[in-house]
């Protein structure tokens, strides 16, 4: 005799967990997401959550498991698998290694910011990781060349450098305190030249947008220009914390005694503001904007919007994967 069923076949888990609509209810679903504890987890571990969410969404329901148990795969899955390809992600591109890796490459660059080759140094560190996590993280399903890959990642690189010791030269008359912000603006500019150069192909042959229910309607530019700018928001409002409040905190300790006692306390020092600020800079920043994002069908490119009522004259919103 068969076992019945734990669960009903019918929960979604093709979306999050928790409300998307609210800020909220985004933040929940990216403090699992971005969880680094997800790094820790054992190839089949992640492959036995592959298993559970992919039999699940064909309407094969283990035996035994439970909604939590449900609902833990998908989080672990998403953790590891790409949302449009299905692939198993980069280690270090995966959202689950931002804050243990933005903090070593931020606590650095903030503590190592007065010489030239230090700042050449940290700054390319942080653009070499930042090319991967936006790859790794881009929407859509179409592959990038790896030409395409190259112009982006020295494109990017150069011009975080060109930023970041332009800046250097030009605060090297004002009080000490202006000098630590120079990684921040440097980061920032940077990630508006890194992100659109990594997901140009999508700004040239845009992303997938669907209609409520996950059917694909065509390829929008339009829809690309958005996501790209809300992830370029997105990361610079990750960075604004981590390298903003340590950086006041550092300058007030240096001119205390203990840290002129013990000075190799500097960078740890640094690197663990930089973890606090960032375990929730990270979650909250990617929550401002829903994951699956939307716009009119009036906003779309004209031949796109032939295209979308063709399929369904009173389609009025599409939506699509913003990527991270």
């Amino acid at each position: 005799q068969k076992m019945p069923p734990s669960l009903p076949a019918t929960i979604n888990i093709r979306e999050p967990r928790w409300d998307q609509s609210t800020f909220q209810g985004r933040a929940k679903h990216f403090f699992m997401v971005t969880d680094p504890r997800n790094l820790l987890l054992s190839g089949a571990t992640l492959e036995e959550a592959r298993r559970v969410v992919e039999d699940y969404r064909a309407g094969t329901v283990h035996p035994g498991l439970t909604e939590d148990q449900l609902w833990r795969a998908k989080y672990i899955y998403d953790s590891a698998f790409h949302p449009d390809t299905g692939e198993k992600m980069i280690l270090v591109g995966r959202m689950s290694a931002q804050v243990p890796m933005n903090m070593t490459i931020t606590g650095c660059m903030l503590t190592f910011y007065r010489t030239t080759p230090a700042v050449l140094f940290w700054q390319w560190v942080n653009q070499s990781f930042n090319a991967i996590v936006n790859y790794t993280n881009r929407s859509g399903d179409a592959p990038i060349t790896p030409s395409q890959l190259g112009t982006a990642y020295v494109s990017a690189t150069t011009g975080a450098v060109v930023t970041a010791l332009g800046l250097k030269s030009l605060t090297k008359h004002l009080p000490a305190i202006i000098g630590r912000y120079v990684p921040f603006a440097a980061v920032a500019a940077a990630n508006c030249i890194n992100i659109p150069l990594m997901r140009q192909r999508e700004l040239k042959l845009g992303i997938p947008v669907t209609d409520e229910n996950g059917n694909r309607l065509g390829e929008s530019t339009a829809a690309a220009q958005k996501a790209i700018f809300q992830v370029v928001v997105s990361r610079i409002g990750m960075a604004a914390p981590a390298m903003a409040i340590p950086p006041v905190i550092m300058n007030m300790l240096e001119k205390r005694a203990f840290l002129k006692r013990y000075p190799y306390l500097n960078a740890p020092l640094q690197v663990g503001l930089v973890g606090l600020c960032l375990v929730f800079a990270t979650p909250l920043c990617c929550a401002l904007f829903p994951q699956k994002s939307s716009m009119p069908v009036s906003s779309l490119e004209p031949e796109v919007q032939d295209q979308i009522r063709k399929k369904d004259p009173w389609l009025e919103t599409v939506y699509f994967n913003k990527g991270l």
